[in-house]
């Protein structure tokens, strides 16, 4: 049976967010509902899933139950977030989980291995997002389904206007790119799927939005702390960037519009399937 490549080099980044509690906030938050309901149909009971980049693996339990005569693997580059994953997992008393450490960019599996391999949030994060489809097309079976979801931060838009808010666009995007990522991946993911040599693609999009107080406060809180204390601020500093006062400034315009009662966010993502 074929092995999986070694991994080259030259190929992975720093990770923009890191595990910060203020990104960790948000990946708990998603479910399969919310960030897979363009695959959901296509499952089936006894199917075989790769969750590549699992984080706490919310999503990655929630596949499991809807494949319990299957079985999920949950992956992920950051070793330290698999123990969360993995509680996920046991506290749901999933017994069709596994988690393990790897690259998108060479997956530690053989050829053919899963009916399915899903990546949320991902590509826009990856040195070679075509090279990774490319990895992920190996390890499915003959007729098996990629699916990919993704951000793009150019559509995201808000109400009321706001200049610090358009300032924190331009700095998050600059700094993504500089750290070899493309943030306004999710027009991009047709494109790039066709590149690795995907086939019979379907493109579709969905969002989500964020404008009930309760809502307001937990997106604008979470940004503004992934602003000044992710590993993205130091990325924007070390890089020359942004200053800490700058960051700061973003902070407390997500703070101002948080309070905002006729506050709305939305949040647009590409698919692909």
């Amino acid at each position: 049976m074929p092995t999986a490549p070694s991994q080259a080099a030259g190929t992975t980044r720093t990770s923009l967010h890191g595990h910060h509690e203020s990104v960790l906030r948000s990946h708990s938050w998603r479910t399969a509902a919310n960030s897979a309901g363009y695959l959901l149909g296509s499952l089936e009971p006894g199917m075989r899933i790769l969750d590549v980049v699992c984080g706490p693996g919310t999503i990655t339990a929630d596949l499991a139950e809807l494949v319990p005569d299957g079985h999920v693997t949950g992956l992920e580059r950051a070793p330290g977030v698999l123990g969360q994953a993995r509680a996920t997992a046991a506290e749901r008393g999933l017994a069709n989980t596994g988690f393990t450490v790897g690259d998108v960019h060479a997956l530690p599996f053989p050829d053919g291995t899963f009916c399915v391999v899903h990546a949320h949030q991902v590509l826009q994060h990856v040195a070679d997002p075509v090279r990774a489809l490319r990895e992920m097309r190996r390890v499915t079976r003959p007729g098996g389904l990629i699916a990919a979801r993704d951000a793009d931060y150019a559509a995201m838009t808000w109400y009321p206007p706001s200049q610090g808010l358009d300032d924190w666009l331009n700095l998050y995007r600059r700094v993504a790119r500089a750290g070899g990522g493309e943030p306004d991946a999710g027009r991009r993911l047709k494109s790039w799927a066709l590149a690795a040599g995907l086939t019979d693609i379907t493109a579709t999009s969905s969002t989500w939005t964020f404008s009930a107080p309760e809502e307001r406060r937990w997106w604008s809180g979470l940004w503004a702390d992934r602003t000044v204390l992710s590993s993205y601020a130091a990325l924007a500093v070390d890089g020359g960037h942004a200053t800490r006062e700058r960051l700061e400034a973003a902070a407390g315009a997500w703070r101002d519009w948080g309070a905002r009662d006729d506050g709305w966010f939305a949040v647009l993502h590409g698919e692909i399937l």
